[in-house]
């Protein structure tokens, strides 16, 4: 998908953003190096791994998901346990979704909702993002891209 290199570029440009989002300090950017994985028995890749670069910081696995998917959750949570398997991280980790707005959001199913309350599934809907005066530039893209994709969806449909 076209916004996946995008939002690669800004995440690898700008880690801080994935704090900021999450509504953390964004300086914890400065202990992780972000990459982006394969899974090797599904392969598929993840669009994001924040990989702490010290002993007790958690893990931070990164989806964007811009359009309607109603196996989303199956196959990240496949995505996130394959690589916990693989790599057996001695460390707490959170999956973070960053979705274009909340209506893409099919739900959690039932098997993975213990996450949620747990807090090791974080949502974060781009539509409902705060507007709060002081933003950074990595957050403004983002805002950016989310109205571009607002506007250039009124316009097609205007067609």
């Amino acid at each position: 998908m076209r916004t996946d290199t995008i939002f690669y570029e800004l995440f690898r440009t700008f880690p801080s953003l994935l704090f900021e989002l999450i509504g953390q300090e964004p300086a914890l950017a400065k202990a992780y190096q972000f990459s982006s994985v394969e899974v090797k028995e599904l392969a598929k890749t993840m669009d994001g791994l924040f990989l702490p670069t010290d002993e007790t910081s958690p893990i931070y696995f990164l989806e964007v998901q811009f359009q309607k998917d109603t196996d989303f959750y199956w196959r990240f949570m496949t995505e996130v346990f394959v690589y916990l398997g693989q790599y057996k991280p001695d460390r707490n980790w959170q999956a973070v979704v960053v979705w274009a707005k909340r209506s893409l959001d099919p739900g959690v199913p039932i098997p993975y909702q213990t996450l949620l309350g747990s807090n090791q599934i974080k949502q974060i809907y781009l539509d409902e993002l705060e507007e709060t005066g002081f933003g950074s530039v990595p957050l403004d893209i983002v805002k950016l891209v989310k109205e571009a994709r607002k506007d250039a969806k009124a316009q097609r449909d205007r067609m």
